[in-house]
């Protein structure tokens, strides 16, 4: 299969997810904070903190790298739908909100790859 079809494959499942996880964040809480930028983004951290070790440990082909890290690790996590939330809550005049989301998304997504790490070392060995 084409580099470019199973990067699709792997984005167009990761997308689904995304949405899925918005749908199910946005039926739980409602806030005007980009709480379901924030589920995605941090739980894409973990996910990608988890698998990066095992992917170095464990017989992984690059497509399958490809698949999961670049489609839909990719297509999941959204930078771009945080760029443009922290955008919005600035025009809406939300400056605590900008700097909370701007600053907490770097801060808790470093810390979610780190804790990913830490699951994987503690589930799987180093």
């Amino acid at each position: 299969m084409s580099n470019c079809l199973i990067v699709a494959l792997g984005g167009a499942l990761g997308a689904m997810a995304r949405y899925g996880t918005s749908l199910g964040v946005i039926r739980l809480v409602e806030s005007r904070a980009p709480l379901a930028t924030w589920a995605a983004n941090l739980v894409g951290c973990l996910l990608i903190g988890f698998l990066a070790p095992m992917a170095d440990r464990l017989p992984m082909s690059e497509d399958m790298r490809l698949l999961i890290f670049v489609g839909f690790i990719g297509s999941y996590t959204t930078f771009s739908t945080f760029s443009l939330d922290t955008l919005l809550l600035w025009r809406e005049g939300q400056i605590g909100l900008v700097l909370l989301n701007m600053v907490g998304s770097v801060v808790a997504g470093v810390v979610m790859v780190w804790v990913g790490m830490k699951l994987y070392e503690a589930i799987l060995g180093s």
